[in-house]
């Protein structure tokens, strides 16, 4: 797929990537949309790849098939320019599999998580380049029950409600300390 010129395009190609990765769970479909030579850097915790091998490998392996079947993408927000999507949203699911690229080690957990994202993606030649992948680390912790957010100035889900709900109060980490 190349999409048409200019920030309208961008953010098509950057949706196809998604679907490939999340709803069409297809590794080699995902890497159809990206160059010879892509990175996809997950943030706080360094998975990823670097590479069209080595991310393939990881989109096949990794990420791709510990996904949840009941994940969830809810958007946010969406910036475009003519050589990045800065995408907002949050990522929804119930924590049944492993997933060694977000939380290694772990056992699921059974518990519902929600956790807001930042995906900055750049475009080279009609294709995605790079992916830099940011979420709270920290908050997916909490949720999983691996962080005791009592012992720590750290929140869990709250932080995904607040930025859809209103009436999440905030500030509440402040006034728990005093």
């Amino acid at each position: 797929m190349t999409p048409e010129k200019g920030s309208a395009g961008l953010s098509e190609l950057f949706d196809a990537h998604v679907a490939a990765e999340f709803v069409a769970k297809d590794a080699d479909a995902t890497m159809a949309t990206m160059t010879a030579d892509p990175t996809v850097i997950h943030v706080p915790v360094l998975t990823g790849g670097r590479g069209r091998d080595e991310l393939h490998a990881f989109y096949r392996d990794h990420f791709i098939p510990s996904w949840p079947d009941d994940v969830e993408l809810v958007p946010l927000s969406r910036t475009v320019d003519e050589h990045r999507v800065v995408d907002e949203f949050i990522v929804r699911f119930n924590h049944s599999r492993e997933m060694p690229y977000w939380l290694p080690g772990v056992a699921p957990t059974g518990r519902t998580v929600e956790v807001p994202h930042v995906v900055i993606m750049g475009f080279e030649d009609g294709k995605v380049a790079y992916e830099h992948i940011y979420w709270d680390q920290a908050s997916l912790l909490v949720q999983v029950g691996l962080l005791d957010p009592a012992r720590f100035p750290v929140v869990g889900g709250a932080t995904a409600r607040a930025l859809v709900d209103e009436s999440v109060p905030m500030n509440e980490i402040i006034t728990a300390t005093r």
